[in-house]
């Protein structure tokens, strides 16, 4: 028996468009010699559908598309297909209106249809918003011409309950262990699962844990592509019953990939092993250009502009959105203003050269006289300060907001985690764009991004990597002169964001209480600027996003703590 593991990239809400790319691959599997068809969670809507799931007509157009779908499939070829199916005639007795399903389509029809029974809810994911649990365990028997193979089927968040992986249940059920009871030989889990760092390594050893334990092969297909703030890196796997890798399908793109069940040896053949990336900045640096390039492609836009500062932060989110995008459809503009250093506009300009991005210069110093003048009088008898720096960066994110309109660019925002953690950004100036590229990703990894960039030939000017950071929006300004240093920082933001540490705890880790103290009050106080910020591509374990629902007028801080 051949699977198909279809690793596709939906687009949210295409319901046509998708189906179409689920035909497609199922051609090419049905020409691959493939029995079984199998695509990711809701691979027909695209996952995450969030608020469009509230739509009957959504749900009803769904309906109708798997539908057509089962009558135009290879007729030789069953596939399980993603889908949100309705319950909305239990929706007066309390139930929720739809299930997160998957439609098992065979000989023009659905068959059958399976309903995810493990619904999470924490981090980015809100399915009890929209989904009601199912209560039975989802098999079904696929014949062929030698034998019967019994199929236990797993939605996503079903294969994550294994209490001796975890050491814990999240659960009160484990659909794995009952599907094991009611003796399937073969267990499928179709995913959407989002990418973070260092994932895909966890996700192997759970897989491999659960297959080993249960004596019972599991193919897990994943979703691949951006999908708003979301990145799915694909990396399908297959293990067998010993818990062996059997079979991976590609990183960051999408990939078919076929896989034999032999029913003598009740066990997986080995087949094709693709690689992972060998380190963590090459697996971030691959999110990140898919997440620009979907975002982009997927909201219509063709080319990016980029306000070029001559330091790191800017430098990295043009090299991403060169290699997602192409050169020849980013513009970096340099907006010098007389507080810029010399540097400044020489490192922009040789960055530009190395990607091979276009670039235009317009200097804001009028512009910066022009603000002078008309608030002059009302200013009159205060001195300058931060409003007046503030300005520099909001005339800067004025500039980029006209190109962005009148050209139909996608305008990206470069500031990183640490700065929009502790609110070092400017609203309507640097914070301006469409897309958040590196708010997720903290400025200790954006220095090691650009030297793994480097490793082979120089693409960072070793001067933008090499000198100290500044907003340049006075005279000798460095971000050391209002932060701590960013290994000190970067490590408090994670201990507080990820981890979830207390005060106490992160001095008893070392760091100074004064030092925890100042980024605990700074960490709180952007909670405002943080909730205008664009979509932030997700690349750690707790992002700015979706999964951060921190409240802004609020009382209760870690500062109540002995520090």
């Amino acid at each position: 028996m051949k699977i198909a593991i279809a690793q596709i990239n939906p687009t949210v809400g295409d319901l046509t468009g998708n189906a179409q790319r689920i035909l497609k691959v199922a051609q090419q599997a049905a020409e691959a010699g493939a029995d079984l068809l199998l695509t990711p969670e809701l691979s027909l809507c695209g996952y995450p559908p969030r608020d469009l799931l509230m739509r009957p007509s959504f749900i009803a157009q769904m309906k109708t598309q798997v539908e057509e779908l089962a009558q135009a499939l290879p007729p030789e070829l069953t596939a399980l297909v993603g889908m949100a199916e309705d319950n909305s005639a239990a929706a007066s007795q309390g139930e929720k209106p739809i299930f997160n399903s998957m439609a098992l389509l065979a000989a023009g029809k659905v068959k059958e249809v399976f309903h995810k029974r493990l619904l999470p809810t924490y981090d980015v994911f809100d399915e009890d918003r929209y989904f009601e649990s199912g209560t039975t365990a989802n098999r079904f028997i696929y014949q062929t011409q030698t034998g019967t193979v019994r199929i236990g089927v797993t939605i996503c968040e079903d294969l994550w309950n294994n209490e001796s992986f975890w050491g814990k249940r999240a659960y009160s059920v484990d659909p794995t262990k009952e599907l094991i009871k009611a003796g399937v030989d073969l267990v499928v889990n179709l995913s959407a699962s989002p990418f973070t760092a260092k994932k895909q390594a966890l996700r192997e050893d759970m897989i491999a844990h659960t297959a080993k334990e249960n004596h019972c092969p599991i193919v897990y297909v994943n979703q691949v592509g951006g999908n708003d703030d979301l990145i799915f890196d694909g990396q399908s796997v297959a293990y067998s019953a010993k818990g062996e890798l059997m079979s991976r399908a590609a990183a960051f793109e999408a990939d078919l990939q076929i896989v034999e069940f032999d029913l003598d040896k009740q066990d997986l053949k080995l087949g094709e092993i693709k690689a992972s990336p060998e380190k963590e900045d090459a697996e971030i640096w691959a999110a990140l250009v898919l997440g620009v390039k979907d975002y982009a492609r997927k909201c219509g836009f063709k080319q990016a502009v980029i306000g070029l500062s001559g330091g790191v932060d800017s430098a990295l989110v043009s090299a991403i959105a060169a290699e997602a995008l192409g050169p020849n459809n980013v513009l970096g503009v340099l907006m010098p203003s007389p507080y810029s250093s010399d540097h400044s506009i020489s490192d922009a300009e040789a960055l530009a050269k190395n990607l091979g991005i276009n670039t235009k210069t317009i200097p804001i110093g009028t512009l910066m006289k022009g603000y002078d003048q008309t608030l002059g009088e009302l200013f009159t008898g205060t001195n300058s300060d931060v409003t007046e720096e503030n300005l520099q960066s909001r005339i800067r994110g004025n500039v980029l907001m006209a190109i962005a309109n009148k050209f139909g660019h996608l305008l990206l925002s470069t500031g990183n985690k640490s700065e929009m953690a502790v609110g070092y950004c400017t609203l309507y100036g640097d914070m301006n764009g469409g897309l958040a590229v590196i708010a997720d990703v903290p400025k200790t990894r954006v220095y090691s991004l650009c030297r793994w960039l480097n490793r082979d030939r120089e693409i960072m000017p070793e001067n933008i990597i090499a000198k100290p950071p500044s907003a340049e929006l006075k005279p000798g300004q460095m971000d050391q002169d209002s932060l701590p240093d960013y290994d000190t920082l970067d490590d408090i933001l994670e201990r507080l964001t990820e981890k979830q540490q207390s005060a106490d705890e992160i001095v008893a880790a070392g760091h100074s209480a004064a030092t925890v103290k100042k980024v605990v009050q700074l960490l709180t106080r952007a909670e405002f600027k943080r909730r205008q910020a664009p979509p932030v591509l997700k690349v750690t374990d707790r992002a700015f996003g979706m999964g951060w629902r921190m409240p802004i007028a609020s009382r209760w801080s870690l500062e109540m703590s002995a520090i």
